[in-house]
């Protein structure tokens, strides 16, 4: 007899970061160089890094939009883990509001993701990306909502210079996650796992985002953690 297929309970939500891997228009792109490498004398190998925080998946921190907010290694981590709901938003652009996360909004967890892109493009820049509208995010700062996260490259349009999101992002004290990889999550509740590195002086993270199942019968999927 055939055995069942195992259901899938975890999802890598991160893209591959690597020297083509794309950045805002003039930000710092990734390099990578061997200080040492394996070899007579030497037993390992030894890379350096170069790149913007704000590369592949990543958390924002208040100092990236507030020239006196807090850097990202002095943050909570509690926004960054636990219950987290996806909604599909796929298509909609340039704005994504309220009316196109509504079907699902009943009961929301602490932790909201959407997906815009049917294909999140990982290896080109996107000028057009799709982005929150400011009112969108009140909504739901004010269903108690904590962190926010979305699929493209950030939740202001890329053209932007008032960042009108990632200012009710700094004036409603919510947590962003942004270049989220969410092409095969079904919608849904999941746990959301995505703590950013305690860089003490940096105005983002780059975070290593993934989603677990719930169990059944847990707190999480009752809503309650």
């Amino acid at each position: 007899m055939a055995c069942p297929e195992k259901m899938k309970t975890l999802w890598d939500i991160s893209p591959p970061v690597h020297a083509a891997s794309p950045v805002f228009p003039g930000d710092t792109v990734y390099e990578q160089q061997w200080s040492a490498e394996i070899g007579p004398g030497c037993p390992v190998n030894v890379s350096s890094l170069t790149l913007s925080p704000h590369i592949g998946a990543h958390a924002d921190a208040p100092l990236h939009y507030d020239p006196q907010g807090a850097a990202v290694g002095s943050l909570d981590l509690s926004p960054f883990l636990g219950p987290c709901r996806v909604i599909h938003a796929i298509g909609v652009r340039p704005l994504i509001f309220w009316q196109h996360l509504a079907h699902a909004a009943h009961k929301l967890p602490p932790r909201v993701l959407v997906r815009a892109y049917e294909r999140m493009p990982s290896d080109q820049w996107d000028g057009e990306l799709p982005a929150f509208a400011p009112e969108t995010v009140e909504r739901l700062a004010d269903a108690g909502v904590l962190l926010i996260g979305i699929d493209s490259a950030s939740i202001d349009p890329a053209s932007s210079k008032e960042l009108e999101s990632h200012q009710v992002i700094r004036r409603r004290g919510l947590r962003v996650l942004e270049n989220l990889v969410l092409d095969d999550v079904p919608e849904g509740d999941y746990e959301l796992i995505a703590l950013p590195l305690k860089l003490m002086s940096a105005d983002a993270s780059p975070v290593r985002a993934v989603l677990r199942a719930l169990p059944p019968t847990s707190a999480y999927a009752a809503g309650l953690t």
